[in-house]
């Protein structure tokens, strides 16, 4: 059932039935973030977890071909600690011979009648964050698009670690469990990265291919909202790299 455990935490795949518990997980870790806070300020974390759980089982179940979805687990408690989304490319998201690439996180298929609730519980949700930093956004959207534009990349769309559990490893173990999936795939890693998450990143070996430190104190911000476009690349890659020197 697990792709990768320790004493700690197992690593397996998602259900719909995950969808309360992913949406707390994931809220509270990004509720450390100032700048996506800002955006919320009008609400209480509870408030939002309330909210924001409303469109997470149509979330998990919508987009199947691309998405690949896992959590991270304390065998001790049963509590999600940690939770990953990767999307693949349209092209490689199935293997030669028409099965899907990496079955193991593709969340289990519902009926077309608990797919049409979950979409209609989706559109309920009361989205209203507070007037953004949109100039800010747009240099890192057009950095982004050219770096996407180059070649397919797996893209890690996601990911969160329960605050409580912080340092124990967690977030590296997710991004490899990921990883050595790209590596069967042939696939090099994109991901758009936020202060917290780069030193993880480097952990694992992801590259800064573009870095952005603004200045967001018009938008409430503390002055400095840095932003990491960064990219790991294949073993294949690194070897054709080296052999062209």
């Amino acid at each position: 059932m697990s792709d990768l455990s320790s004493a700690e935490y197992i690593i397996t795949n998602c259900v719909v039935k995950d969808s309360d518990e992913l949406t707390r997980n994931n809220i509270s870790a990004f509720w450390s973030n100032t700048n996506w806070r800002l955006a919320w300020s009008h609400r209480t974390l509870e408030s939002h977890i309330s909210e924001m759980a409303k469109r997470a089982p149509h979330n998990l179940v919508s987009g199947r071909e691309q998405k690949r979805h896992q959590k991270a687990v304390n065998p001790e408690t049963g509590r999600i600690v940690g939770y990953i989304r990767w999307l693949l490319p349209p092209l490689h998201t199935h293997l030669a011979d028409g099965t899907p690439a990496w079955p193991e996180a593709v969340v289990p298929a519902v009926s077309e009648e608990e797919k049409a609730e979950f979409e209609r519980l989706a559109k309920t949700i009361v989205w209203d964050p507070q007037p953004g930093a949109d100039p800010l956004i747009a240099p890192i959207k057009q950095a982004e698009d050219e770096i996407l534009a180059a070649k397919p990349y797996m893209r890690l769309d996601y990911l969160a670690v329960r605050p409580d559990s912080w340092g124990k490893g967690i977030g590296a173990a997710l991004v490899r469990s990921g990883m050595e999936q790209a590596s069967v795939l042939g696939l090099d890693i994109f991901v758009h990265a936020y202060a917290a998450g780069v030193k993880v990143y480097k952990q694992c070996g992801f590259q800064v291919e573009r870095e952005f430190l603004q200045d967001d104190s018009e938008y409430g911000g503390d002055g400095e909202h840095y932003t990491a476009l960064m990219v790991f690349k294949s073993a294949n890659d690194r070897l054709e790299n080296v052999s062209d020197r």
